[in-house]
């Protein structure tokens, strides 16, 4: 699969300022960068209230343009309807190939699966505790802890254990659902198909939420599968008996 960055893909990210916490921004752009190019960075909030102070220095750093929202009533979050109205309105300009939306409330489950109607990639970003429709929703969706933790240096570093991963079911069995979608016909199956495929199944897939940085490093760890490396590429094969 492509890797969406390599062509300049034009993301509009937009930041829920109420469900989102100032220490993942640098954590979360060097994410975005990965995916393409973030044309459009806008964080929405009701800027006179004391609990988003942490994000005002973070503003102009990173050129991200805050979008005040009043809260008219109490008990009413206006953040997330400036949201939608503003994404609709840069999804019916044409001019972006993907949205990065920042938050882990699930408010926002059709307005992705309304963007992904258009023909356009949904990127969520949130914690763990965003409820799964949204999740769902997404074409990926990456859990905020993992910049934070990185940013620590503490958590990131900690490994989930071979013993741990194998007893990990939903986990191995997605890799080898994946596997055997992407194999040959003698089994065998590139890495980076494989990865594509994980994602399509499970959105919020990431081998960081296991202490690994990399696919190919988790699989290892799991040690259930045979891989090999032919010329630059690392091919898979679940090699359970039939």
């Amino acid at each position: 699969m492509a890797n969406p960055a390599e062509h300049g893909a034009s993301l509009a990210v937009l930041i829920d300022a109420d469900n989102a916490n100032a220490t993942i921004v640098e954590g979360l752009l060097t994410e975005v960068a990965k995916l393409g190019v973030a044309s459009v960075k806008r964080i929405y909030g009701d800027w006179t209230t004391p609990n988003l102070s942490p994000w005002k220095p973070l503003l102009l750093e990173h050129s991200i343009h805050p979008i005040q929202q009043f809260r008219y009533t109490t008990g009413k979050n206006a953040t997330d309807s400036a949201m939608i109205i503003d994404a609709m309105d840069l999804l019916y300009s044409g001019n972006f190939d993907g949205f990065c939306i920042v938050s882990s409330d699930s408010d926002f489950t059709r307005l992705a699966s309304r963007i992904r109607e258009s023909g356009k990639s949904v990127y969520g970003f949130g914690e763990k505790k965003t409820p799964r429709p949204f999740v769902s929703a997404c074409d990926r969706f990456i859990y905020t802890e993992i910049f934070a933790e990185k940013k620590a240096d503490t958590a990131s570093t900690v490994k989930i254990t071979t013993k741990q991963l194998r007893q990990d079911t939903k986990l191995t069995a997605l890799i080898r659902s994946a596997i055997e979608a992407s194999s040959d016909e003698s089994g065998w199956a590139n890495l980076g198909p494989v990865g594509s495929n994980i994602v399509k199944q499970a959105p919020d897939f990431d081998p960081r939420n296991y202490g690994y940085g990399k696919l190919s490093e988790l699989i290892a760890a799991i040690g259930l599968f045979k891989t090999e490396r032919v010329d630059k590429h690392i091919r898979l094969k679940d090699e359970r008996p039939k």
